[in-house]
């Protein structure tokens, strides 16, 4: 028996309620039905298309790869729909973020700023959260885009690099170490120190450079954030080893900046759904932050996928 041919918009209406809004219940809110025929006309698209386009998981209904593949073919549709009713009052759309202290309090505060300036009919709600958080706030679709300094393989959840640095020594300017160019692990033996938290995969990576090296620096202190290290650097309690992107943005002039010879490395990578489509708003934060990122001695770019 040959598959049907023709088209049904309830069932692609359907479908489109259950990609935005994530569950029966909430896409038949938003089409004004009851659930059952919501569901009704999902398993008629996916009797007609011959696709399995939803799978319960852990008591959710998560899109599998085929509905959001079909999802986004769809676009042209409803676009023409729309131009067919005519024009609407222009709705303000909103880009759910989440971020660490690292990113949030400084760097994406500015940058939020200017993509507002340049976006008045945008709004930006922003979370500040660990990054763990991250990824399980985009996991659960309760945000739509996540920035982290820390790469989490997590099923569901995709990371794009977008900027990437190795390791720099912090120091106040009249450090003995601040008139080298470089700072080798040799060099911090002995040395008043601020550590990050052993709960990071950066203080780990660092240990075992020291450890190779035979040195060992005096911990004066343990922080969960490069910008606490930082600070604490900058009070005079001791050298850090951190990630400079962005804390050089905010601190370079009252610190000294050294690179750090070890193969310590570091990524800043926006957090994203693989199973939902990425919002338009947020396709656009994420072109305006590789745009108006400025430069700095530590840190480059990580080309987008599909570009040079």
């Amino acid at each position: 028996m040959s598959r049907k041919s023709w088209h049904s918009l309830p069932e692609y209406q359907a479908l489109r309620a259950m990609m935005q809004g994530g569950t029966v219940t909430d896409a038949a809110d938003r089409l004004g039905l009851s659930q059952s025929a919501v569901s009704r006309s999902i398993g008629n698209l996916e009797e007609r298309t011959g696709l399995t386009l939803f799978e319960r998981e852990a008591g959710r209904l998560r899109p599998t790869e085929e509905a959001v593949r079909l999802n986004l073919r769809l676009d042209p549709l409803f676009d023409a729909l729309d131009q067919i009713d005519g024009p609407k009052q222009p709705v303000q759309e909103t880009l759910r973020l989440i971020a660490p202290p690292t990113y949030a309090h400084r760097f994406l505060v500015s940058q939020i700023a200017s993509f507002l300036a340049i976006n008045p009919h945008f709004f930006v709600s922003l979370d500040v959260n660990t990054s763990d958080e991250v990824v399980r706030g985009i996991l659960d679709d309760r945000f739509d885009l996540g920035l982290s300094g820390v790469e989490l393989e997590r099923v569901g959840v995709r990371m794009q690099a977008f900027r990437a640095c190795s390791a720099v020594c912090v120091m106040t300017a009249d450090h003995p170490l601040a008139r080298q160019d470089l700072v080798h692990p040799i060099d911090l033996d002995g040395q008043a120190f601020v550590a990050i938290a052993n709960r990071h995969a950066s203080r780990r990576r660092l240990d075992k450079v020291l450890g190779q090296a035979r040195c060992k620096p005096r911990i004066m202190a343990e922080v969960s954030t490069s910008f606490a290290a930082v600070d604490l650097a900058k009070e005079g309690l001791g050298l850090a080893v951190v990630n400079p992107f962005p804390v050089y943005h905010y601190r370079s002039s009252d610190l000294a900046f050294r690179r750090f010879v070890s193969p310590i490395e570091y990524r800043s990578h926006f957090v994203m759904s693989d199973q939902r489509p990425l919002p338009r708003i947020a396709r656009a934060f994420m072109r305006h932050l590789r745009l108006h990122t400025p430069p700095d001695p530590y840190s480059k770019k990580v080309s987008a996928p599909g570009h040079k």
